[in-house]
């Protein structure tokens, strides 16, 4: 069932079969790039310097996208032992669960039979309560994390210390901001506009998607001494075309990202002193997401973005983008590549000129009539259903499945 570019249920045994999809990407790189899981690795910070296994990864927001990729590469690509903090919802034996608890489900299932210890904590990641939780399981299982991974995108946040309830809005400021969107399922344009943030929507949105949460998780991750010598931390964020500026980066939802970055320049300075740590924001590529999906104009642009990354040849999905931010960026044996801003970059081939040359152009001549020749619609189609476990190759959505599992 789909509603206004959401997906409302999902398909316990598709999530499962594309997380085990991502996982066999993840297995094929290890041979490509000859790694082997759980042999010494070097780069950054990691391990103060040293060479060094990747032995324990803690990923906040594990559940889907790109936080659910970054889990899959530390266990299958480096053969960490992983902790995944996510909030969803369990299915049971007459309603769909969520597709995080399902992805959950499938992922753990896969690490036990690898032998890869994996713990995951259903709960709100925003609590000091989760925390404590990760912390006693760390000191349970005698681990210390090496990365943490900071991947969080949610709509609201309660204030752990005031309980107050703050709630994020993607809105522009100064103008409304006007634009086309495209209906997912059907192929449908439209106009949207969208009303200038208030003073007060454009803070609760930094309290809810800025750097707060994620300090506050290094902070009481340090003090519980559950960090390890050398610990890198990284969190996303979204950069984008100019097309989209006025209502991402130059709205609340980029000053919120922007308070992100101005904390990783902060908590980089203060780990590198106590740990010999570091700490980053990954620009990543735009991709369909659940978050995504419901940005106007994001799902018109990445329709077109993936038909002409495809025709390059430089197309690249959630796992295939944090594979290559482990491999080329964070784990390369050498100083982590940074741009002037203290940014990793893997959003290097969407924003390449010739790609966003092409891009431009093509949006330019977009009408009703030539959007399914200009735009991959179908690509779009796909990727947007597969989030919830549809139109996942080799599942058969005749059969009867159960809710409550992702089956044997």
């Amino acid at each position: 069932m789909i509603r206004s570019n959401i997906c409302l249920n999902a398909h316990p045994v598709g999530c499962a079969k594309e997380v085990e999809n991502q996982i066999a990407f993840v297995k094929a790189q290890n041979t490509k790039r000859g790694r082997t899981p759980g042999s010494p690795i070097s780069g950054g910070s990691h391990a103060g310097g040293e060479t060094a296994p990747l032995k324990a990864v803690l990923v906040v927001g594990c559940s889907t996208g790109y936080g659910l990729a970054s889990r899959i590469t530390a266990s299958f690509g480096y053969g960490a032992a992983t902790v995944g903090v996510s909030y969803e919802n369990e299915g049971t034996e007459t309603k769909s669960g969520t597709p995080g608890w399902y992805n959950n489900l499938a992922f753990d299932r896969a690490a036990g039979n690898a032998g890869i210890p994996s713990i995951t904590i259903n709960g709100d990641a925003f609590s000091d309560k989760v925390r404590a939780e990760v912390i006693e399981a760390a000191k349970k299982f005698g681990i210390t994390f090496d990365l943490v991974v900071y991947s969080l995108a949610s709509p609201v946040r309660t204030d752990p210390d005031t309980g107050e309830l703050y709630r994020s809005v993607l809105k522009p400021f100064g103008k409304p901001y006007s634009g086309k969107t495209l209906d997912v399922m059907t192929g449908e344009l439209s106009d949207r506009t969208i009303e200038v943030a208030t003073e007060d929507e454009a803070a609760q949105t930094v309290k809810v998607m800025g750097g707060e949460d994620w300090q506050r998780w290094m902070t009481q991750l340090e003090k519980a001494g559950v960090l390890a010598k050398g610990c890198t931390t990284v969190a996303y964020s979204y950069i984008g075309p100019d097309l989209s500026h006025a209502v991402y980066r130059d709205g609340t939802i980029g000053e919120a990202k922007k308070h992100l970055e101005a904390t990783a320049r902060q908590m980089n300075e203060t780990l590198g002193k106590t740990l010999g740590g570091s700490a980053y924001v990954s620009v990543n590529k735009g991709l369909v997401t659940r978050s995504s999906a419901v940005i106007p104009v994001i799902p018109l642009y990445l329709s077109v973005l993936f038909k002409v990354m495809k025709e390059k040849g430089n197309h690249e999905g959630c796992i295939e983008q944090i594979e290559r931010l482990y491999a080329e960026r964070l784990y390369a044996k050498t100083s982590v590549p940074l741009d002037e801003n203290n940014l990793i970059r893997i959003d290097d081939y969407e924003m390449s000129p010739d790609v966003q040359n092409a891009v431009t152009d093509r949006m330019a001549q977009l009408t009703q009539e030539n959007v399914s020749e200009l735009a991959d619609l179908d690509g779009y189609r796909h990727d947007f259903l597969v989030t919830a476990g549809f139109d996942v190759p080799g599942v058969d959505y005749d059969a009867d499945i159960a809710l409550n599992t992702v089956g044997a």
